[in-house]
């Protein structure tokens, strides 16, 4: 067979493509940098469920574009050629509505004539960015992904492969807005004792528990005989949907508010579910044991203990099932279970008793670091005022970092041993309660996955068995999974 001659310069070629990828490499970290600081806006997340006040084909290209901060990841930096046929054929388009089509899109504030004394303080606290910025932020998102889209035809070419068609509606579907369904109800008119409002221990909590449970043993059951790298990847794909939900509650905060709160302040990644997110994304993309510790020993277990009990009335304005704030809550915690537990449940990471030290550490820094920003964020509160009028107690920002503040559990009087940060002061027998409480239900986790273990490898022993037995012992197989996988083999999603 004669031999093609692809080039007449392979190394100069050689020398484009990497620096083709070097430069990808770096728009893509920019992207993502403006991504983030756009959800630091009222405007990022206020479109989405005002269907009535901005143009339908904007706000459709700005949930599509939504999809661009989890695709460009995929095919720059993983090379992932599902994720660059989606990206470069799916997203020109809609980059091109959604900066002609765009209204009153960087005026929103929440500063209006007539707003409360609070609402004007918190406005002050959230509308740090100036318009213009907000401008300059959204086109160079939209000029960004418009070059990276081209950069994906250079790199990749024109081809592409159909089956990577089947991603699109997956990840439109993840990345949904989460407050769209407030289109379709008037929360005023829902009465306080209604059927549909999220509650602890009604229906919607029951069913909030089988979503968490049929979303980890799906993804588990969907993944669990393909091989390493498809796993992996699967696993960063639902990171990344997973951090993109997270920060576009940034924008709800300052926006719309979420649950209690409603402030800027509240973004800040110092409850323990909200680092998670973090972790649980830093731990898949590097398959590093010190993180996919972390992320199974103290963020699945902080995730699911929100399941247990959502909180008390004081720490928590659910709202109808499909509010904004019951959705978020929902599905973010049930991806953060899943990405948590899934490399242990998949084999991809042994745990071990020793791995449970750094987490420690890291759990108890993390407690008193969220201590003291509580005390200091609530302390500066008491000290703002708009036109001479200062929060009330009521009104007052109190971010309750990690349930440092309010207690989520039916202990109302616990013994008092008094000291203050700043203005706020804190019982130190609860901080020591908290502490030693998630310690032990970490460690109570970990003994209840060690329970499911063994009855899940004698039972498929016991199967294999009764089908004349398996050559192999199904015990040995479980218990000497690879500590770190590093299959490269890459396989269509």
């Amino acid at each position: 067979m004669e031999n093609v001659i692809l080039s007449e310069n392979p190394e100069r070629d050689k020398v484009l493509k990497s620096g083709l990828n070097r430069a990808m490499m770096v728009l893509t970290v920019i992207l993502l940098v403006c991504g983030f600081l756009s959800t630091l806006t009222v405007s990022d997340y206020y479109i989405f469920n005002r269907f009535g006040e901005f143009y339908k084909s904007f706000i459709i290209s700005q949930w599509v574009k939504k999809c661009g901060y989890v695709l460009l990841p995929m095919a720059v930096f993983l090379h992932r050629r599902e994720a660059s046929d989606v990206a470069k054929y799916f997203l020109p388009l809609f980059i091109l509505i959604s900066a002609f089509f765009y209204g009153d899109f960087f005026s929103v504030t929440m500063a209006t004539e007539g707003a409360s004394a609070a609402t004007m303080i918190y406005a002050g606290i959230n509308e740090f960015f100036p318009q213009w910025l907000v401008r300059a932020l959204f086109y160079i998102e939209n000029g960004t992904m418009m070059i990276l889209c081209i950069c994906l035809f250079v790199r990749d070419g024109y081809k592409i492969y159909p089956r990577s068609f089947i991603l699109a509606p997956v990840i439109m579907l993840t990345v949904m807005p989460l407050n769209i369904f407030e289109n379709f109800y008037d929360a005023s008119s829902v009465s306080a004792d209604s059927f549909l409002n999220f509650g602890s221990f009604t229906l919607w909590h029951l069913l909030a528990i089988l979503f968490l449970a049929g979303l980890t043993i799906g993804i588990y059951f969907w993944l669990r005989h393909k091989n390493a790298d498809y796993k992996w990847t699967a696993l960063r794909y639902i990171a990344l949907v997973m951090v993109l939900q997270y920060c576009s509650r940034n924008s709800m905060l300052m926006g719309d508010g979420y649950n209690v709160y409603h402030t800027i302040f509240t973004a800040l990644p110092l409850y323990i579910c909200n680092i998670g997110v973090f972790v649980a994304l830093i731990s898949v993309f590097s398959k590093k044991r010190v993180f996919l510790a972390m992320s199974f020993f103290i963020h699945a277990a902080g995730a699911l203990s929100m399941f247990v009990y959502f909180g008390r009335p004081e720490m928590s304005n659910y709202g109808i099932f499909c509010s904004y704030t019951t959705t978020y809550l929902v599905v973010t915690h049930a991806e953060l279970f899943a990405v948590c537990v899934l490399p242990t449940a998949l084999g991809l990471y042994k745990w071990r008793p020793k791995d449970a030290i750094i987490p420690i550490i890291y759990y108890f820094v993390f407690i008193v670091l969220a201590t003291v920003v509580s005390g200091l964020i609530t302390s500066y509160s008491m000290t703002l005022s708009y036109n001479g009028v200062y929060l009330t107690e009521d009104e007052l920002i109190v971010p309750n970092y990690s349930f440092t503040q309010i207690d989520p559990l039916p202990i109302y009087n616990p013994p008092n041993i008094p000291f203050k940060i700043w203005n706020y002061e804190f019982n130190l027998f609860y901080l020591i309660f908290l502490f030693i409480d998630y310690i032990l239900i970490f460690y109570a986790f970990n003994g209840c996955y060690h329970i499911f273990l063994k009855c899940h490898t004698r039972f498929i022993h016991r199967r294999g068995t009764m089908l004349n037995p398996a050559p192999d012992d199904p015990e040995d197989d479980l218990q000497e999974a690879v500590e770190i996988s590093t299959d490269d083999t890459e396989e269509p999603l």
